[in-house]
């Protein structure tokens, strides 16, 4: 796929998605990110401290971000296909935890 072609579908974007984080530290980094996410969301909820969803991205975007400017050398999906890339974090979360992806 060329810059220029977007991508149609999340099934077609994870792959693109997963060859943009080889960098073991960058997945590790990303999966600590989105448990921050998970986390945070969960205890805003239980303790209705709704101002504590203001610290998701925070935690999403400072792990991820560090993962690819110093270690995986590239530039975060996010700027291109945000709505994508955000599903992909969980998705790339999920994967491994079931390990189907290393960890």
């Amino acid at each position: 796929m060329t810059s220029t072609q977007r991508y149609q579908s999340f099934a077609t974007f994870y792959p693109y998605y997963l060859r943009e984080h080889t960098n073991i530290v960058c997945r590790r980094l990303h999966f600590v990110g989105t448990a921050g996410v998970i986390v945070t969301a969960i205890v805003a909820v239980l303790t209705q401290r709704w101002w504590l969803f203001l610290l998701t991205p925070l935690f999403g975007y400072s792990f991820a971000w560090a993962g690819h400017f110093f270690f995986e050398k590239n530039r975060p999906a996010t700027f291109q296909y945000p709505f994508y890339s955000l599903l992909g974090d969980f998705a790339m979360f999920r994967d491994m935890l079931l390990r189907r992806i290393p960890f």
